[in-house]
């Protein structure tokens, strides 16, 4: 559900500069050609697609070995030969393949930014694939008729299409489920067991946390309590950002508030957010936040996770972390030191535009398109994107209920659902609508609980109106943004360790704005006004 793939085009670009991109066409990962026109499935002699992909550890190493892939198969009469990789080195190897120019007909689940995207069009490694849409691709016509907005998200500067995306409608607006990525989850059988309420301030929040330290509330007599952890090293998820919210503008993964009358601000230059830095030190000097916390891994947060040793801790979904019980429940967002309650939102939606490309060593664009474009049929979507039913080897994402014509999800039965969803679904591209929730499939029941949590917890505190929509920058705009934000990001969250162990934010302060300029800070807020207004009207 959520895409938590923040991949920088930095690697790429170098790859790209230092090697050359070779474009003759003559790759011998590509297939042949097969002269194939006018195609209906399934085709009446099998042929051969070579794609590459990514997949977790957790799924078969070989793609072919999951059910949606054997029934699409099955239905088109076309065999897709794999190149797949493992999510932590696939990114490497696909600009590996790339550069040299020995490319496979396309890359599926490609984690393409939008730099990649336009430097990729840009040396003819990818076509632009806006007339086979038009012309042979009527279940991502319609997907695009019904929504479409997606349409010009889709299209870069230049006019064309480059790539396929995946597109996931979860609630809309302030309701929608990307809302808020860094839910604070507490441990409600700890407070219960000390006498103590929710807290609703960042005092009481303190005070609560110095007690989940102090008093043993696992009761086994050791000192081995967590009362905060989160992921430092990261902006997303697992981060603790929410806990801004209380001091002004709040804090997301890129930095970036839109305020009510259309202005764009970086958040980390802000009032508010010197103001959380100092109440994040007071946390740190009375040793109420995990040491580990500001280089620890996912695996690491998670084995303390399901030890449960957190008092309060951050992530999308607690049934990742500490399971779907009612040890720990989410906590309301807090009133700061002047009573003010903010919930900042992030600049989220269920939108990535570089899901798939077509690269150019592809002879069989027709046939690659109508294989594609089966995976924007709406129950092959919902598939795609969460997992199937009837596998009769590993647990059923859903049920099809033939009677109604709709996939159901079954319940998840104590499964983490990232995990379970990892094994058996293929990433996309795809498109799920918001229309679709009661006619081609339920809602998750993780999905659904979780938007009424948003609903009910964090929507009555949003302040602002307006996210920063997914502007599709030029050439000229994202390289001068991805110099800027690669070293003033890496920057801003250096120096919110720092400050937040050794407490130094006030004398400093001056000093960092200053370096943020000489960064690019102003030039960067100058490009992404000139962006969202260029959205907007």
């Amino acid at each position: 559900m959520k895409n938590v793939k923040k991949v920088m085009a930095a690697s790429l670009a170098t790859i790209l500069l230092v090697s050359g991109c070779s474009n003759s066409g003559k790759s011998e990962t590509a297939s042949k050609e097969y002269k194939l026109n006018d195609i209906t499935f399934p085709l009446k002699e099998k042929v051969t697609l070579n794609f590459m992909t990514q997949s977790s550890p957790l799924a078969p190493s070989d793609p072919n070995k999951k059910l949606i892939y054997k029934r699409l198969e099955k239905d088109s009469g076309v065999h897709i030969k794999w190149k797949n990789y493992t999510s932590d080195s696939f990114v490497e190897k696909r600009n590996l393949a790339i550069a040299s120019g020995d490319m496979p007909d396309a890359i599926l689940d490609a984690a393409y930014g939008d730099y990649d995207l336009l430097k990729l069009a840009k040396d003819g490694a990818i076509v632009p694939v806006e007339d086979l849409i038009k012309k042979h691709m009527p279940n991502l016509e319609k997907v695009l008729e019904q929504a479409p907005e997606y349409k010009a998200m889709m299209t870069a500067p230049d006019g064309h299409i480059y790539s396929f995306p995946w597109i996931e409608e979860l609630g809309s607006g302030k309701e929608s489920i990307h809302s808020v990525d860094d839910f604070p989850w507490i441990n409600v059988e700890w407070l219960n067991k000390l006498g103590l309420k929710m807290p609703t301030t960042t005092e009481e929040l303190k005070q609560v946390l110095i007690a989940f330290k102090t008093q043993d509330p696992n009761g086994n007599g050791k000192a081995d309590e967590i009362p905060m952890s989160f992921i430092g090293k990261q902006a997303g998820g697992e981060d603790l950002a929410f806990l801004f919210g209380s001091f002004g503008l709040g804090e997301n993964w890129d930095h970036t508030v839109v305020t009510n009358d259309g202005k764009v601000t970086f958040t980390a230059s802000d009032k508010g957010y010197k103001e959380g830095i100092k109440f994040l030190n007071e946390l740190y000097k009375e040793g109420l936040i995990d040491v580990e916390a500001f280089e620890q891994d996912w695996n690491t947060y998670l084995a303390k996770g399901k030890d449960d040793r957190y008092g309060l801790y951050f992530t999308w979904d607690k049934g990742n972390i500490t399971g779907m019980n009612d040890k720990y429940e989410l906590m309301p967002p807090l009133a700061g030191p002047d009573g003010n309650v903010n919930v900042a939102r992030t600049n989220g939606m269920g939108f990535d535009r570089g899901r798939m490309v077509i690269t150019s060593a592809n002879k069989n664009l027709e046939l690659t398109a109508k294989w594609i474009d089966q995976l924007y049929e709406p129950k092959q979507s919902v598939q795609d994107n969460w997992g199937t039913y009837g596998d009769k080897n590993q647990q059923n994402i859903f049920e099809l209920d033939e009677a109604a014509g709709m996939l159901k999800h079954l319940p998840l039965n104590g499964a983490a659902p990232v995990e379970l969803r990892q094994k058996t679904n293929i990433g996309g591209p795809l498109a799920i609508l918001d229309e679709y929730y009661g006619k081609v499939t339920t809602k998750p029941d993780d999905a659904a609980w979780r938007l009424g949590l948003m609903k009910d917890v964090m929507v009555p505190h949003m302040k602002a109106e307006n996210i920063y929509p997914k502007v599709f920058f030029s050439l000229k705009e994202l390289d001068r943004l991805s110099a800027i934000e690669t070293d003033m990001f890496a920057y801003v969250m250096r120096k919110r360790a720092e400050w937040i162990q050794n407490g130094k934010v006030e004398q400093e302060w001056d000093g960092y704005l200053k370096e943020l300029d000489r960064l690019g800070l102003q030039e960067w807020l100058k490009i992404k006004q000139s962006g969202y207004d260029r959205n907007t009207k």
